[in-house]
């Protein structure tokens, strides 16, 4: 058979309802598709078994972890051009977990024509006589019938219930543990995990530096603040605290690796007397109460049943007059807040058991935990250039970072933060910096009139 992409593509053309906007080149050597742009590649027939057994996203992930289906050219603009499908129907379904959304190859979906609305099950779908005549195609294509396993990279099942102590650190495991030296092609020497803070002509090093210091500032750190760092990561934030701004901080994470790495970086710089790294559970932290409290990229991983106790508790381990900076990804607000819908892909992959919630769902929970909310500042586009030089950094040292995970692993990161930008870039996902405070007896909040300065000259 010499005609695979031709049939491909007009198969792709029935189940979606549009023009193929991208070229696809097949197993057997064939194109088809527009004739400028980047070219979706399926490596071999396995990449449509894979479709065919888990139609939706999880299948085209499986696919693409496992290097069944590849991308020649610029994937940004094949993930542009792909998600478009969906933005220029009907709002596509906001995610409900970490970075991603639509805007990746989840548009691709087998069961998305445009005549069902973008949204509609599988089951209805076949009714069609035309969808059923493409799916005994790909059926015909795909041969022989056999389910191919999941690509190793796949998170296992989890067990007990989603954000117990132990689930959460299965999760936070799967995500971090993958070796530092592997963050440290893909996030620089700054080793910050989270959005910077971008001015014109700066560097990520730059940048990530910035957004610490603004953490710093809107905290209105002094020498001798106790400061409780929630979800440390490498140590960036408790370090850049101590030394710039002469702060006690505890920093805490429940990543293992993390903390061996966050701990080195203290005792090299010296800061041992003043930095104190544990592997603790936010819920297990006993020792307030704190002036302060930095969580930075930690709240997504709360999850939605646990975020009024998340808020909670930190309120309980801050002193009045405290301040609270929580710096976290959100989602657009659904039509109805009841459909949670998980996207497959980051749950399996990248963030297990992750999800996201309307800015105003996390005001709405730090004030019921009394909170007084004082500040929002959105950093959207900001997170979109992290992503970017993110990627810019993982495709430099690919090799590198093959090497040290996996090709499967490296692949993971490559479409999660290439889709997570564009996320950001078309305003599908939001990054906020809240600062909070627990107000003191009386009311007083101990801010200056001019907040937006924090301090800076």
């Amino acid at each position: 058979m010499t005609d695979a992409a031709p049939r491909l593509a007009a198969l792709a053309e029935t189940l979606l309802g549009a023009p193929l906007p991208v070229r696809i080149r097949a197993w057997d050597g064939t194109e088809a598709g527009p004739e400028t742009g980047p070219v979706l590649i399926l490596a071999n027939r396995r990449a449509l078994r894979r479709m065919l057994w888990k139609p939706g996203e999880l299948g085209l992930a499986r696919a693409w972890v496992a290097g069944d289906l590849t991308v020649e050219g610029d994937l940004f603009e094949l993930l542009d051009r792909v998600g478009g499908l969906l933005w220029e129907r009907e709002p596509a379904p906001a995610p409900t977990t970490l970075p991603g959304g639509p805007a990746k190859l989840a548009a691709l979906r087998p069961f998305l024509p445009a005549r069902a609305g973008g949204a509609a099950d599988a089951a209805v779908l076949l009714r069609d006589p035309d969808v059923r005549a493409a799916v005994r195609e790909l059926v015909t294509l795909a041969r022989p019938w056999a389910a191919p396993a999941p690509p190793p990279e796949e998170a296992p099942r989890r067990g007990g219930p989603a954000h117990s102590k132990g689930r959460d650190r299965q999760a936070i495991s799967h995500h971090y543990d993958v070796g530092n030296e592997f963050y440290e092609h893909v996030l620089g020497s700054s080793m910050v995990y989270s959005c910077a803070y971008w001015t014109p002509g700066g560097t990520l090093e730059d940048a990530q530096r910035d957004k610490l210091d603004l953490v710093c500032r809107k905290l209105g750190l002094t020498p001798g603040t106790r400061l409780l760092d929630v979800g440390c990561g490498w140590g960036s934030m408790a370090l850049h605290a101590a030394r710039e701004y002469g702060v006690s901080v505890t920093g805490i994470t429940l990543s293992r690796e993390q903390a061996a790495y966050a701990r080195k970086r203290v005792a090299d710089e010296g800061l041992t007397d003043r930095v104190e790294i544990r592997i603790q559970d936010y819920r297990d932290v006993k020792d307030g109460p704190y002036d302060a409290i930095s969580s930075i990229g930690m709240a997504e991983h709360v999850g939605a049943d646990r975020y009024r106790e998340y808020a909670r508790t930190l309120h309980a381990l801050l002193a009045p007059g405290g301040r609270l900076l929580n710096h976290q990804i959100a989602r657009p607000p659904e039509p109805d807040e009841e459909a949670h819908r998980i996207d497959e892909f980051i749950d399996a992959y990248v963030f297990p058991d992750g999800e996201l919630s309307p800015l105003g769902t996390t005001v709405g929970e730090l004030e019921r935990a009394g909170f007084e909310v004082r500040d929002v500042e959105s950093l959207r586009e900001h997170y979109a250039l992290t992503l970017r030089a993110w990627v810019t950094r993982l495709e430099d040292h690919w090799e590198e970072a093959v090497r040290l995970t996996s090709p499967g692993r490296a692949r993971v990161w490559l479409l999660y933060m290439a889709a997570s930008a564009l996320g950001f870039e078309h305003a599908r996902l939001g990054v906020n910096q809240v600062l909070a405070v627990r107000p003191r007896t009386g009311g007083a909040a101990d801010l200056p009139l001019r907040t937006r300065t924090w301090g800076a000259a």
